[in-house]
């Protein structure tokens, strides 16, 4: 289910189209939101001035917290239960390559939250996300157990191609279909039984151009679609339209995407978001990172205060970088002025 966290991470535009009854809310409180749609809740409630606030009585944290009450009422009145939703996972200690135990603290993983696993190659991250992708119960090489909902997963995690866990985006991503990008989105909403199939195909094509370093149309080829783009388009596609819960990044260093907007849309989705990197700056995006081991998890780490000051460096020098590469692609010359 939706909850505060969330909430804050999600664009007017993106709780309309998820919830659109939404609307009514808004409607109910006199909240015109025209103009205002790619602000979070709290950044719009917060453009009111002091005077405003005062003269009209509001009480801004009243009405954020009462979106989201109306919010689970509605969805429990729609007949969402609860058990059908992944709210949680908890990874519990299995054992190394050479069989010794993990000696880790339970893993528990929530909805909204970002988590890099960090290792060299061939140290078993792969086996970790299988883990999780097969909800194991102690039946699989590393003898770990997932739990859902703090809970041991109930078969249709593992056997029901409808309920799938994990949706999976890797850094080589190529398209083989000969399909424009509005045939290929208007697919997979119809496949979703999406009412609104336009309204999602230009949210979905907005979102990825935001991601993407260079536009593209409703009209492009899929297989004209650059690296890059291919992702970005997935990663929308993925955080609007997926039904899986949790989804697992493999190496977008070198993607080509606007990596700090791609992990936004996914976690204002209510998504696990799960990174495999060797990226500092991906590493540091993330709640916690997970070290791998010789096949286990050898450690946890929280991302401190600290690091997320190193995080704000490192992101400058990203910026940096990128208008680096973007100036080589125009055919500009390189100048010492471009390093500030």
């Amino acid at each position: 289910m939706m909850d505060e966290k969330i909430l804050k991470n999600m664009t007017l535009d993106d709780l309309l189209l998820r919830y659109p009854f939404v609307g009514t809310y808004l409607e109910n409180n006199k909240l015109d939101i025209e103009g205002f749609g790619t602000m979070t809740f709290e950044e719009y409630l917060n453009q009111f001035d002091e005077e405003y606030v005062e003269t009209w009585a509001m009480d801004k944290e009243k009405i954020e917290n009462d979106l989201l009450v109306y919010i689970l009422q509605m969805l429990s009145f729609l007949g969402l239960k609860a058990e059908q939703t992944v709210r949680s996972i908890t990874i519990l200690p299995g054992q190394d390559k050479v069989g010794q135990k993990e000696t880790f603290e339970p893993i528990t993983i929530r909805s909204g939250d970002i988590v890099s696993i960090v290792g060299p190659t061939g140290s078993g991250k792969s086996r970790l996300l299988a883990d999780i992708e097969w909800t194991a119960n102690y039946d699989t090489p590393t003898k770990r157990c997932i739990l859902i909902n703090n809970e041991v997963a109930d078969t249709k995690w593992r056997f029901s191609s409808s309920n799938k866990l994990v949706a999976q985006l890797s850094q080589n991503m190529n398209f083989v279909m000969d399909l424009t990008v509005e045939e290929f989105l208007e697919l997979h909403a119809k496949s979703r039984m999406v009412e609104n199939v336009n309204q999602v195909i230009n949210t979905i094509l907005e979102s990825a151009n935001q991601l993407a370093g260079e536009q593209f149309m409703r009209t492009t080829p899929v297989t004209a679609l650059s690296g890059g783009q291919s992702r970005a388009l997935m990663i929308a596609d993925t955080a609007i339209l997926s039904t899986s819960p949790i989804v697992l990044i493999d190496e977008i260093e070198n993607a080509g995407i606007d990596r700090k907007k791609a992990l936004k849309l996914l976690v204002s989705s209510e998504k696990i978001v799960l990174i495999a990197t060797h990226d500092p700056t991906l590493a540091l995006m993330a709640d916690q990172r997970i070290i791998i081991k010789n096949g286990g998890i050898h450690k946890i780490i929280s991302t401190d205060d600290e690091e997320k000051r190193i995080l704000s460096e490192l992101e400058k020098l990203d910026k940096i970088v990128g208008n680096l590469r973007h100036n080589l692609r125009l055919g500009n010359r390189i100048d010492q002025t471009m390093f500030v």
